[in-house]
């Protein structure tokens, strides 16, 4: 064996070792081997089926998930997520050890028909998730939006008459001091004299034609307010609303740290025409091992008998009286089905940054003039769905090289809101 042969046996050999070590130590290198699916999949797969019970970085109704593909193998976790009850009665120690330890909290796991990859997704996103960089608020200490003041129509009210009395005060002053500088004076002709020696009489005031005008603008123009305001309200115009509730819940904890999937609690937005208010056994799925010392939990519990020493429920039930805040008059069909499951439209399209809201409040108008303006605004997402086919073809038959429009899909046709 020559030199030549020699050196070149040695550089293939460090130059394996060198690729070798290039795969092991390079960090992007081997993300790219133990990627497990689509983190951004995963996002949506995760707070859609996982979110509600379990959290990343800490303990919730289940066990934190924050490096779950360290403590248990890939096909493991494959196997628990679609059979948690037969994975444990087959004898698995893992299993058996994540029962015992969390059966008496919350109860088995309920299973899930995930498929390989949309399982893969979710824990690559639990992989990748980071904590999110808390900001300081700058001045709004624990307020969350506007909130509705019972109070303001009153007090501008009140501003108005206390204007309205320092103006007669400020004219009778007025005409005091232009009098006793007219008495001082001599050579006052008839008028100036008359003037100066009439006197006041409060009955003739009050007859007088020009008061009884004013007074009669003022009530009119209080009672047309106070008219319209009624009026308003009595067809849900009123934005900003945030009345108290029974229960102080927080869409900012459930929707906006925890990341709770609306559709979790608000089963009916997908397919009927109510989101629905949630059951409170919706909140039980959480509540009945999380926070349970808490006064509004108590409240929950309150509500429907239930017994947290004890974990067993009386009969004694009572409807929980939510106050209603996003109203439409009986004259008007909506259908949240028709916008968020067809149309694709998110929740804070109309009801606004919902997930930082510590109380709810109504964001929008949800006038006629609102909804008629956004169906002239909003494209149809007709992309990838069949619900629009004939219409998409039919709209570029037309010619039109601008996106179909719900105006151009009937959108402000009377009968598709009024009965």
């Amino acid at each position: 064996m020559n030199i030549r042969t020699i050196s070149r046996i040695l550089g293939r050999t460090v130059t394996t070792t060198l690729f070798f070590l290039l795969l092991v130590l390079n960090p992007s290198v081997t993300k790219a081997q133990d990627k497990l699916g689509d983190p951004v999949l995963g996002e949506k797969l995760f707070k859609m089926n996982c979110g509600s019970c379990h959290m990343i970085d800490s303990d919730m109704t289940g066990p934190a998930l924050g490096g779950v593909t360290e403590r248990h193998s890939v096909e493991w976790i494959k196997t628990w997520v679609r059979g948690p009850k037969k994975l444990i009665d087959s004898g698995d120690k893992e299993a058996n050890k994540l029962a015992k330890e969390w059966e008496s909290k919350s109860g088995i796991m309920t299973a899930f028909n995930l498929k390989d990859e949309e399982i893969g997704a979710i824990l690559q996103y639990i992989n990748e998730w980071e904590p999110p960089v808390e900001e300081k608020a700058a001045s709004n200490d624990g307020v969350e939006g506007p909130k509705q003041d019972d109070n303001t129509f009153t007090l501008i009210l009140g501003v108005i008459l206390v204007v309205l009395i320092m103006i007669v005060i400020g004219l009778i002053l007025v005409s005091t001091m232009v009098k006793k500088a007219l008495a001082q004076k001599d050579g006052l002709d008839e008028n100036d004299k008359e003037f100066v020696g009439q006197t006041h009489s409060v009955i003739a005031v009050v007859k007088h034609p020009a008061f009884i005008a004013i007074v009669v603008l003022v009530v009119g123009l209080v009672g047309a307010v106070v008219g319209i305001r009624q009026g308003l309200f009595s067809i849900g115009v009123q934005q900003a609303y945030a009345p108290e509730q029974p229960i102080a819940f927080s869409h900012k904890i459930h929707a906006g740290e925890h990341e709770i999937d609306c559709n979790y609690c608000h089963t009916g937005v997908r397919k009927a025409k109510h989101a629905n208010i949630p059951s409170p056994n919706i909140c039980m799925n959480c509540h009945s091992s999380i926070k349970t010392d808490s006064p509004e939990i108590q409240k929950i519990y309150d509500a429907i008998d239930y017994d947290p020493k004890t974990r067993t429920y009386g009969d004694n039930v009572k409807p929980i009286q939510w106050v209603r805040i996003h109203n439409l008059p009986d004259l008007v069909y909506y259908n949240h089905q028709q916008h968020v499951k067809v149309g694709g439209l998110e929740c804070q399209t109309c009801h606004g940054p919902i997930e930082e809201m510590d109380v709810v409040y109504k964001y929008s108008e949800l006038t006629m003039g609102w909804c008629i303006d956004c169906h002239r605004k909003t494209d149809v997402q007709a992309k990838g769905n069949a619900y629009y086919d004939d219409l998409l073809k039919q709209h570029e038959e037309s010619g039109s090289k601008e996106a179909m429009k719900v105006e151009d899909i009937g959108g402000l046709e009377c009968s598709k809101c009024h009965y």
